[in-house]
């Protein structure tokens, strides 16, 4: 079984979860940039973190056969502090790194005219780059920001095929089925959505569009949900095929748009001994 979790932050993660995902039949992953618990103080924060997205991360997870790609963006969070709007003047120069492979997390927190103004001009940088859009919907008020985002999208007139709604439960899920997006859904041990809840989700919109992924992030959450989200699938009678279509080839349709997704056939690991930049996932006398 081979699985892309399109949706993880792996930044929050130890070596030891790329080894148990490599396990689990994970050899891709997407890392959308996002807010990291802690404020930044000022874009050079951010321009460190987009560094190590494109550069430390991909070493990392090589070490374990799992191709990574990343995501950029002025998070909505964080698009509520004045000392962070000046990313926006950076990112362009990101856009154009080839691990790129979208825009994102973009979309509402709070729901703020701030968060407003930077949506709007981040969903145009992903039409002027030609790059898919990943869209965070609030954890808060999720049917009016879900409501408000698609009118956003729909005035900037981005294509609805290069955007992916993501944070999906069964609330909102009817709201985008039919507008043409991609359907993201993040498995998550407490909230959000879970594996069964996932599995009812797709008997009833079905398998098109629809990409799960773990969102596993620094607070309680779960970097194999990918792999006992297709777990559930099987035993609730799924196919492999159907599987597959949800956890493997519908996030390589969806980010290969970028025209940028690098993915081998199989992915060995990299040798233990190489380090980027000196540095290395080694320690001791390993």
């Amino acid at each position: 079984m081979r699985l892309f979790d399109p949706h993880i932050h792996m930044t929050s993660r130890t070596t030891a979860d790329y080894e148990a995902m490599r396990a689990a039949g994970v050899r891709a992953v997407v890392e959308p940039a996002f807010w990291l618990g802690q404020p930044r103080t000022g874009p050079t924060s951010f321009a460190d973190y987009f560094d190590s997205l494109l550069g430390w991360e991909p070493f990392r997870a090589a070490q374990f056969g799992i191709q990574h790609h990343c995501a950029l963006a002025l998070n909505p969070k964080e698009a509520n502090d004045p000392r962070c709007a000046e990313v926006l003047d950076v990112l362009p120069r990101y856009l154009e790194k080839d691990a790129v492979v979208a825009v994102g997390e973009i979309g509402y927190d709070a729901i703020t005219p701030q968060e407003d103004a930077a949506l709007a001009t981040q969903v145009a940088m992903a039409m002027e780059h030609a790059l898919p859009a990943l869209v965070h919907t609030p954890h808060r008020d999720k049917a009016i920001g879900t409501r408000r985002t698609l009118a956003v999208l729909r005035e900037a007139g981005i294509a609805p095929e290069t955007v992916l709604i993501d944070h999906l439960t069964e609330l909102t899920v009817a709201e985008v089925a039919d507008t043409g997006c991609w359907m993201g859904f993040s498995i998550y041990p407490d909230t959000k959505m879970d594996p069964h809840r996932m599995v009812h989700v797709l008997k009833r919109y079905g398998t098109d569009r629809m990409l799960v992924n773990s969102a596993a992030d620094w607070g309680r959450s779960d970097p194999l949900a990918t792999r006992r989200t297709a777990d559930a699938m099987l035993a609730a009678g799924f196919t492999t095929d159907q599987v597959d279509q949800v956890l493997w080839r519908n996030p390589v349709a969806f980010y290969g748009q970028s025209g940028r997704l690098d993915l081998p056939e199989e992915t060995a690991n990299s040798p233990q001994e190489s380090a980027y930049l000196g540095n290395s996932v080694l320690r001791g006398g390993e």
